[in-house]
């Protein structure tokens, strides 16, 4: 499966790596994923994301329901 956040869709980008001299080559930004259970009491049921580390700030914020909500209505999550 690919590295992608199952609640924002962030995945990794594209950069350079910059030596002393100034020589540029390519490099990717992984995204920081991370596995976790969620318990959603609306459906009585845990579900496993992979989600990034700032999606769990925003699940810690405004709660799991909330976001897997503005993340089906972003079209992340069927």
């Amino acid at each position: 499966m690919s590295r992608v956040c199952e609640l924002t869709g962030k995945k990794a980008m594209v950069g350079n790596n910059v030596s002393h001299a100034m020589n540029k080559t390519k490099r990717t930004f992984g995204a920081n994923l991370i596995k976790k259970r969620f318990y959603i009491p609306e459906e009585d049921k845990w579900v496993t994301l992979k989600i990034s580390t700032s999606a769990l700030k925003t699940i810690n914020k405004i709660g799991i329901s909330a976001a897997l909500k503005k993340a089906r209505a972003n079209g992340f999550v069927k």
